[in-house]
């Protein structure tokens, strides 16, 4: 499939044959700027082992052949490529660690290492994993019955179902824990009212988590199915970040959910930030997927763009910009693999959590940025893939809590003090 941005270089050629008569200074090149380096500054990813470089190895064949040819097109008309939704499936890519019978074992390694590779192609297709994967497949593994967990698993790992996760509302994004979404008890089930915003996959059809608070005031989460009556689902347009993959505002009129739809291990909010917690050090991996996509293109770029005579690599602001870029991608690769170190041991707080998404979505916007400038105006061109990462960083630094959120969350463990209202 041809993108957007390839169709605009097939015309320039053809308006500016190779050749014509030009005179060779004034032909700019084309600058191949999507191969993978694979940077590990410091050798964090060595002992990867056999296994989880195995994920990853076919995380990184999916995006190089599959995803990056197209995506750009994809971002720029806002079209979800539910296509790769499936090829997901089809590739094993999309459990986010979540183990489930008669699929082979996924560690929590694996899943940030497949996270990072995704999110490395495009912060859309990552988001899938953490939407389809992580937040709706995990509701399920972790608080539904055994009857849900053998109908729904198997189903959303190989992208035959699409999932969704639906907790934020148009009034409660970081107070999410003040959802005022009802569930009314009736004869055979629930009723359920109320609304929810920035819900992905929530209007293509499949299922839906939702998070409502019952008669008693407790949370509690209802599988739902998107076909449902009374509910419906608006996708949201004008996005300027994460346009490759549709976010729903949805609303609930008296949508009826039978009993055996309710998810018995989810009793309260305590449950649902149980969820959150595990896509919290997702987002962390995400970020460094980024970071080393803009930190790749800078130095392919700063190899390929000759200024004054020579590459831009031969400069010395140049090479120090590279450097910071480099440390820096190191400290958010050293974070994550120690943070799911301790996650993988079963002892990771919710700061240290915390911690990893507020240091690594916050790195990632500087090299971004650096990135950006050093490319200067071709920085903001599609085909040159900065741009893309630049913009879909916005999108992940706000979600699975703002990053005032997660310093709220650090401060309350620092001091001792809970400073939410």
């Amino acid at each position: 499939m041809t993108t957007t941005s390839d169709s605009y270089s097939e015309e320039l050629d053809a308006v500016f044959p190779a050749g014509a008569g030009f005179p060779a200074g004034t032909m700019e090149p084309e600058y191949i700027l999507n191969e993978s380096l694979d940077p590990d500054p410091a050798s964090v990813f060595r002992d990867v082992s056999r296994e989880d470089r195995a994920y990853w190895d076919r995380a990184r064949t999916f995006v190089q052949d599959e995803v990056l040819p197209v995506i750009a097109g994809y971002w720029e008309r806002a079209e979800y490529p539910l296509h790769l939704v499936k090829r997901l499936g089809e590739l094993d890519l999309l459990r986010d660690g979540i183990n489930i019978d008669g699929f082979p074992a996924m560690s929590k390694t694996a899943a940030g290492l497949v996270m990072m590779e995704l999110s490395r192609g495009d912060g859309s297709i990552g988001t899938v994993v953490a939407v389809q994967g992580g937040l709706a497949l995990r509701s399920v593994a972790e608080c539904g019955s055994a009857e849900q967990q053998a109908h729904w698993l198997p189903a959303l790992a190989r992208a035959e179902e699409y999932g969704a996760f639906a907790l934020t509302e148009p009034a409660h994004g970081s107070d999410s824990v003040g959802l005022e979404t009802t569930a009314t008890a009736v004869e055979g089930g629930y009723v359920l009212n109320g609304e929810k915003k920035w819900i992905g996959n929530g209007s293509i059809g499949g299922l839906t988590v939702v998070w409502a608070r019952g008669d008693h005031g407790q949370v509690h989460g209802y599988l739902v199915p998107q076909d449902s009556p009374g509910y419906t689902a608006t996708t949201i347009e004008g996005k300027l970040s994460l346009r490759a993959i549709w976010q729903a505002h949805i609303r609930l009129e008296n949508v009826f959910v039978p009993a055996e739809n309710v998810l018995p291990g989810a009793r309260s909010f305590k449950d649902t930030a149980r969820v959150l917690l595990a896509t919290r050090l997702g987002v962390a991996w995400s970020a460094v997927g980024h970071a080393t996509a803009c930190y790749e293109t800078a130095v392919q770029y700063a190899a390929q763009r000759r200024q004054f005579g020579r590459p831009l690599a031969a400069s010395q602001i140049v090479q120090e910009r590279l450097a910071r870029m480099h440390s820096e991608l190191a400290t958010m690769q050293l974070m994550v693999m120690q943070m799911t170190k301790l996650d993988e041991e079963g002892v990771l707080a919710p700061a240290q959590a915390a911690l990893a998404k507020f240091t690594c979505t916050r790195t990632a916007r500087g090299i971004a940025s650096n990135a950006r400038d050093l490319l200067g105006g071709n920085g903001i061109l599609l085909a040159n893939r900065v741009a893309r990462h630049f913009a879909d960083i916005e999108g992940i630094h706000t979600y699975e809590g703002t990053e005032t959120v997660q310093a709220l969350i650090i401060g309350r463990s620092i001091t001792g003090i809970s400073a939410f209202a």
